[in-house]
């Protein structure tokens, strides 16, 4: 929900970067609504059910704005970065105090991984991977928490996912990193699908984690991605 509203948000464009925003018909969106979603908190929540496979991508951390792979992080910190480990429990810290500004490790890291969706870094290397797996890369859904960024988006309808009200976005798979010729600091769509359903990639405000939904072969896909850190999770699995 978004019942905190920025007092200098502005309104919304109907074209958020090179995606269309749309202003009568969510039936696109009814896959991720209604009973029958997952859990608050779960992979399928965020990811929506029904795939037969998930996988967690993790956002990279940083140093000197190059990206740095958990599993880096990890070695030099003398942790293990697993399918369902957290960040704070990568580099050794309390939950609480994970984004102090004095954390980092000399030569190894110096930013922690980005915080919400997609980064749009993330989001060039999974572009290729997911379109070899939907047979409408030109016909894609998104959807976008309405409590971004400094664009006030109350005059839009929304759907419901849970803990999330989101606008609903229509455009080509390739078109989902434009909304950044916006703004620098513009958030990508939190949901990605095709036309076909052929998969579902989630992410969400609180996450520095993006999660995909699909077939076997297109996990094992992600997976073998080189430019991409990525772990198999299950449905039920706590998202991080």
């Amino acid at each position: 929900m978004n019942d905190f509203p920025l007092v200098d948000q502005e309104p919304a464009p109907e074209w958020y970067g090179r995606l269309r925003v749309q202003t009568d018909d969510l039936s696109p969106a009814a896959r991720l609504t209604g009973p029958g979603q997952g859990a608050f908190g779960t992979v399928a929540a965020i990811a929506a059910p029904g795939f037969p496979a998930y996988a967690r991508i993790l956002h990279p951390a940083r140093l000197d704005e190059r990206p740095v792979r958990w599993s880096t992080v990890a070695a030099a910190h003398g942790t293990r970065a697993t399918p369902l480990t957290r960040w704070h429990e990568v580099i050794g810290t309390d939950q609480d105090f994970v984004n102090r500004s004095d954390l980092g490790l000399t030569g190894v890291w110096d930013e922690h991984p980005e915080e919400g969706p997609t980064p749009p870094d993330v989001a060039r290397a999974l572009l290729p991977v997911l379109a070899r797996h939907t047979g409408t890369p030109d016909r894609c859904w998104f959807g976008l928490w309405c409590g971004y960024g400094r664009w006030d988006f109350g005059r839009f309808p929304t759907f419901e996912t849970p803990g999330r009200d989101e606008v609903l976005l229509a455009g080509r798979l390739e078109d989902a990193v434009s909304p950044v010729s916006l703004d620098e600091f513009a958030q990508l769509p939190d949901l990605w699908w095709p036309q076909d359903h052929a998969w579902c990639l989630g992410g969400d405000v609180d996450l520095v984690s993006t999660y995909v939904g699909g077939s076997p072969e297109l996990i094992a896909d992600l997976l073998a991605a080189p430019d991409l850190e990525t772990h198999p999770v299950g449905p039920d699995d706590l998202v991080g």
